[in-house]
């Protein structure tokens, strides 16, 4: 039997099946907020992977052209039942049950599947303006999703969101370079490869020479900027926002913490600092404020190959 208690069931699981770093900060929430916002990333988290596929293969012409059919289906799914009509995806229905408890507007889980579109296509980004566009579809637009479901007092949290969302999805980009690579995929600005003195195509074939430390320090301080931006969203949000934000945010710091401290590095190993370390994190951030999250560096004491 179909019940919205199922459906969020199923939101659940799948979220604890994808070992994502969101799953503690999450579990930090009253229920009904919890429940909600598992459904946001269980929604993300399908639009992912029918974009992703197979994540061993390299994207061919053919696989790009059924990940979009599929994608067009997963979003008419969400249209028709946004505007009423009755859908057999339960992620579907939990995610429109909450877009509806919450008033989140759904330009938001538009903006998602704008994002994840992107990826069909080998990504070309050419400027800054075109890596904040990426990550503002597939990052900020989840974030200020989910703040509509956590509460906010002041429009001013909008902005503060959006940097946050930037923030944490340039992180995630510096930390899966390597494995972006290896499917083709390179998600930094063309500029910031001709400014430094190196290109993508060097990144692409691994020809990691000496100015890609200056591309690292580049991005890494760029991430910093939208980590500062973002700190002003904590006096922003209600009391149960501000919890898992700080979780959140406390996690995703440390993981920038171990990028800003393994340099190049991070073009030939993926930066994944232990979780011990994360979980920590999450609690002195929880307890102090991202203000008051200052953490030992954590590098990868590997040369270079």
């Amino acid at each position: 039997m179909k019940t919205l208690a199922s459906d969020h069931a199923a939101c659940a699981a799948l979220l604890s099946r994808s070992k994502s770093s969101f799953a503690l900060p999450i579990r930090l929430l009253p229920a009904e907020k919890r429940r909600a916002t598992t459904a946001l990333y269980a929604f993300c988290r399908r639009a992912d992977d029918i974009v992703d596929g197979d994540e061993s293969t390299l994207r061919t012409e053919a696989s790009a052209t059924q990940a979009a059919a599929a994608l067009d289906a997963f979003e008419l799914d969400l249209e028709t039942t946004l505007a009423g009509g009755r859908s057999d995806d339960p992620v579907i229905r939990a995610t429109v049950d909450s877009v509806r408890r919450f008033a989140i507007p759904p330009c938001y889980l538009r903006e998602v599947l704008a994002g994840v579109r992107m990826d069909l296509h080998s990504v070309g980004i050419a400027d800054v303006a075109g890596l904040e566009l990426y990550c503002s579809r597939v990052a900020s637009a989840v974030g200020l999703a989910a703040i509509h479901i956590w509460g906010f007092t002041s429009p001013e949290a909008i902005p503060a969101g959006r940097l946050c969302g930037l923030a944490f999805q340039l992180t995630n980009i510096l930390r899966d370079i390597p494995e972006d690579r290896a499917r083709g995929r390179v998600y930094l600005p063309e500029s910031d490869f001709a400014v430094t003195g190196c290109s993508a195509e060097e990144l692409r074939t691994g020809k990691i020479g000496p100015d890609f430390g200056k591309l690292a320090a580049l991005e890494v301080a760029r991430a910093d900027e939208w980590f500062r931006g973002a700190r002003r969203l904590d006096r922003l949000l209600s009391t149960d926002g501000r919890i898992v934000f700080r979780a959140m945010y406390g996690v995703y710091r440390t993981i920038w913490n171990s990028l800003h401290a393994s340099g190049p590095l991070i073009f030939v190993r993926r930066v994944s600092p232990p979780k011990p370390l994360l979980v920590a994190a999450a609690l002195v951030s929880v307890a102090t404020g991202p203000r008051g999250l200052w953490l030992p560096a954590t590098p990868l004491r590997r040369p270079i190959p």
